[in-house]
């Protein structure tokens, strides 16, 4: 028997993947902004909307309730310190101009998070697992010496989520609680610095810079938390390979920002490195679908 798909659970997916995607044209309009700041405020109010959404849905037990599982208040401290890093180097990055780096991010993340499955799970490799790591291997090793540097924004963002991805798997916590606790774990120490940079009048917030930045410090939080909500409703909904294709969604989008929008750098040597992984993903994206699907027809019925 197959999994079916559910319209409504694919269309809130494909909307939080393009979210995600067309975030970088948002982190620009915060450009004067300087990055910590930002990062600091999108703690803050996707901590408050994610809590308050926490409460409402499942009443006052929803803290205790995820704080009761084996280890979960440690290591969601580790995450939430992960996730903060992976915040603030993409936002400060997209400013910087280096949005097509960050994409090759999260493009090399899934197979980042494979090799991290064989050295802390014991998983095993396929293949065609072994031979999609190679080629990412080759794409970066390609750019490390063609450009004279290895690009290590995509390398910072893609091992901070892949360590964020394994505290995460060993945690038995639902996404958006899992974020809930990360959040009240950073939200002191983000409103603390706050108002430690309002007094010595280097704020962004309440229109200090020019009018309607506080709305859009804001409403980061709103952007951060609603994907992910909806995404978490989502993947119960529709099969893990379909799951599995739209990862590639929102670093494509990204990458084409970057190119097409921001009219970043994309010359024949880059091109080579990216051609790479992008061999690499299609390998391993077209093996985890043909797996999805035999396992689906040895089904009964």
């Amino acid at each position: 028997m197959t999994r079916t798909v559910d319209p409504r659970g694919l269309q809130i997916a494909i909307g939080a993947s393009v979210i995600w995607g067309v975030m970088p044209l948002y982190w620009h309009l915060l450009r004067g902004v300087p990055a910590f700041q930002v990062t600091l405020h999108r703690i803050l109010w996707s901590a408050v909307l994610v809590c308050a959404w926490l409460g409402i849905a499942r009443g006052r037990g929803w803290l205790r309730a995820t704080l009761a599982q084996p280890r979960a208040a440690g290591l969601l401290a580790v995450s939430g310190m992960l996730i903060a890093l992976n915040w603030g180097l993409y936002i400060w990055a997209v400013n910087a101009g280096h949005v097509v780096e960050s994409s090759l991010g999260y493009f090399i993340n899934p197979l980042l998070n494979v090799l991290l499955g064989t050295l802390v799970f014991r998983e095993r490799l396929t293949r065609m697992q072994t031979a999609s790591v190679l080629l990412a291997t080759l794409g970066v090793a390609w750019l490390t010496w063609r450009l004279g540097e290895p690009p290590w924004i995509a390398l910072v963002l893609a091992s901070s989520f892949a360590a964020y991805g394994v505290i995460r798997k060993v945690v038995a916590v639902d996404s958006v609680s899992g974020l809930a606790v990360e959040s009240l774990y950073l939200v002191g120490p983000a409103v603390a610095l706050i108002a430690w940079s309002w007094q010595r009048g280097e704020s962004d917030f309440a229109g200090a810079w020019w009018p309607g930045i506080d709305v859009l410090l804001v409403v980061s939080g709103a952007l951060t938390a609603l994907p992910l909500i909806g995404f978490a409703y989502a993947v119960r909904r529709i099969p893990l390979s379909t799951v599995g294709l739209l990862q590639y969604v929102a670093p494509t989008l990204q990458f084409l920002i970057g190119v097409l929008v921001f009219k970043e750098a994309f010359d024949r040597d880059r091109a080579i490195g990216f051609a790479f992984i992008w061999i690499a993903l299609a390998l391993f994206a077209g093996e985890g679908a043909w797996r999805t699907r035999r396992r689906a027809a040895a089904l009964p019925g």
